[in-house]
């Protein structure tokens, strides 16, 4: 009895494992069914996608970057095709063992393994970062046989930028450079991230900076389908690049040559304008530096020599040279009193050399003995200091300031290069909130003559002198005249934009224009410049202290640093009567504006306008406010 119910114990237990069993299989094949319905069923077009991103490569098409080309078709910025060699450090494993192994078949030098850590460090992890640009065909074929050995590295063809004529014109042009995460925070600020995926380089600086969205293009697409390994099968879809669009410049290449030319060693700026359409025909800053080296990424020791140089290579002097103006302020201070009627015709003084505040204070003419009986138009021509002196008193610094300001002092041209300053009109609310001080009457007295605290930029002063050119009308300068499209050849001509328009009375602007036209006429300050010019120049001479001279002391530039002399200014335009070119000048340091820069002015004015080219620079400036004969030009064809 005791074994029977033992065994009817032994199937009731069994019966319960049993179904307890039957229940664990029912729910685990419950829950596949219902994780397979869920994957295959509810979940099937997700992971539908996912399988096919795992066949199917979307590979960026990186379009080719629109060119630069000068008014007469000359290519300042262009094109070529590069092998690199690259590393992905997150498939190469030991990078640096990597490309140890790498320089036993490829040449790779310190400054290669420089570069290629300061790009890993702007990049990402799983982008390509090159160790060797331009291999040759020699090169190229060895780590071909070899590949198999270095995962995560590859040759690749990239396109790079060129600049042919190297330093020459680099401010201009700007340059391109590697995308780093400045570069890509701006991107994607923009929504423009997408447009750049396979890109590495972006302009900075000059036009590559301002017109990006035009040269860089549509970047296309193609859809590879790719084996278990990642190797590409075929492609199913392209989307092709649409190429940049081309930049057709305003600017004479050989002009811009003969300009720089012209400055030598000497640091400076000049600006060129066709004062009718504000057409920029030259854009000078002296030193230059050769765009080129930015390209493949800039050695340290590069950088840092044209970082820390004295004579400050990288910094775009038409734009960001803020100096003050000198003498060349004068003719515009001149028709601020002609038009407030301060100076009335036939207005003169007799000049003692010196003008006296409060006959308590005197402000010295840069001729001792002074010049005598002056009357406006002679007080331009020799530039009278004591009749400016007095005008600037006469008019007030609020009436001088407001009428100067329709040239453009004080504020930005808008010109098509991003970093323009806008140098500084100064006014006595300016002083008080900059300096918190009272205005004081000598103050104004130098204004009259460029000094004291107003800067103006060389772009700024050649703009103010095509507006005297061109009656009183300022038209924006730019550097970019049209733009053609690289899909359907059409060149679109960018439009004009008129600044400001003063309503000068015609009278008092020839009697500048006059005062300006004698400046290069015998007795003027700068007489040597027109001298043998078949046509006519109106000019204004200048020059614009550095440091401060005490009262009564002689400037002896000898006696100087270099850098801490007086600049030279000249601004012109010609002919007089019919303004083709409207120009500014400056060499920093340069003593006087007649010897230093008036004849780099005259260079450019006569290829301009006569196709003539000098035989040789002009010889260094002199120390003192002598002048110097230009070279002879010898005529040749004009481009």
């Amino acid at each position: 009895m005791f074994a029977l119910n033992n065994s009817q114990q032994e199937q009731r237990q069994y019966r319960i494992r049993l179904i307890i069993a039957s229940v664990l299989i029912l729910l685990a094949f419950g829950t596949l069914l219902t994780r397979l319905t869920f994957l295959q069923v509810l979940r099937y077009d997700h992971y539908q996608t996912l399988a096919e991103n795992n066949r199917i490569s979307l590979v960026p098409v990186v379009p080719n970057r629109g060119l630069i080309l000068d008014r007469n078709g000359v290519v300042l910025a262009e094109n070529f095709f590069v092998y690199t060699l690259e590393i992905t450090p997150s498939k190469a494993g030991n990078v640096n063992q990597t490309i140890d192994e790498l320089a036993k078949l490829i040449s790779i030098t310190s400054n290669d393994r420089k570069l290629f850590n300061k790009f890993r460090q702007e990049s990402r992890n799983f982008e390509s970062v090159p160790i060797r640009v331009r291999l040759n065909e020699m090169e190229a074929a060895r780590f071909a046989v070899n590949n198999y050995r270095f995962p995560g590295v590859e040759i690749r063809s990239r396109l790079f930028r060129n600049y042919p004529f190297g330093k020459q014109g680099s401010h201009l042009t700007g340059y391109i450079s590697r995308i780093n995460e400045a570069d890509l925070s701006k991107l994607e600020d923009n929504d423009e991230l997408s447009n750049y995926k396979g890109s590495d380089h972006i302009g900075k600086g000059g036009l590559e900076q301002h017109y990006e969205r035009e040269l860089h293009g549509i970047t296309g697409f193609q859809q590879v389908e790719v084996d278990a390994d990642g190797h590409a099968v075929r492609v199913l879809a392209n989307t092709p690049p649409v190429p940049g669009n081309n930049l057709i410049l305003s600017i004479d290449n050989k002009l811009q040559e003969i300009a720089e030319q012209a400055f030598g060693e000497r640091r400076g700026a000049l600006v060129a304008i066709n004062p009718a359409n504000g057409e920029v025909l030259a854009f000078v800053s002296m030193p230059t530096f050769d765009p080129n080296l930015f390209v493949d990424g800039i050695d340290q020791d590069t950088w840092k020599m044209l970082n820390l140089s004295r004579d400050k290579p990288l910094i775009n002097r038409p734009l960001k040279g803020a100096y003050p103006p000198g003498s060349t302020f004068k003719p515009f201070v001149a028709l601020a009193g002609l038009e407030n009627n301060k100076r009335v015709p036939p207005f003169s003084i007799s000049d003692p050399g010196y003008f006296s505040l409060g006959g308590s204070h005197r402000y010295r003419d840069w001729k001792p003995e002074g010049h005598g009986h002056v009357d406006m138009r002679r007080a331009i021509a020799v530039s009278c200091d004591t009749f400016f002196y007095g005008l600037a008193q006469d008019l007030g610094i609020d009436k001088l300031t407001a009428f100067v300001s329709h040239f453009g002092f004080g504020k930005i041209t808008g010109i098509d290069i991003d970093g323009e300053r806008s140098g500084l009109l100064p006014t006595p609310a300016w002083k008080q909130k900059r300096y918190k001080q009272d205005w004081y009457a000598g103050e104004t007295v130098i204004t009259g003559i460029g000094q004291g605290y107003t800067l103006v930029t060389p772009m700024q002063l050649a703009y103010a002198t095509a507006m005297l050119a061109n009656n009183g009308v300022g038209v924006k300068p730019h550097l970019v005249s049209s733009i053609r499209d690289s899909v359907t050849g059409v060149i679109r001509p960018l439009p004009l934009e008129t600044l400001d328009r003063i309503p000068v009375s015609a009278a008092n602007l020839e009697l500048v224009r006059l005062g300006m036209t004698d400046v290069t006429q015998p007795g003027g300050t700068a007489a040597s410049i027109g001298a043998g010019a078949p046509y006519s120049i109106a000019a204004k001479t200048g020059t614009a202290q550095v440091i401060g001279i005490a009262q009564g002391q002689k400037y002896n530039a000898s006696a100087i640093d270099e850098y801490h002399r007086d600049h030279a200014w000249f601004i012109a335009y010609a002919p007089a009567d019919t303004p083709k070119i409207a120009l500014a000048v400056i060499v920093e340091n340069g003593g006087h504006g007649g010897s230093a820069a008036g004849p780099i002015a005259r260079q450019v004015m006569d290829y301009y306008l006569l196709g003539k080219t000098p035989v040789k620079t002009f010889p260094e400036a002199e120390e003192s406010s002598g002048v110097t004969v230009p070279d002879i030009p010898v005529e040749t064809p004009h481009d």
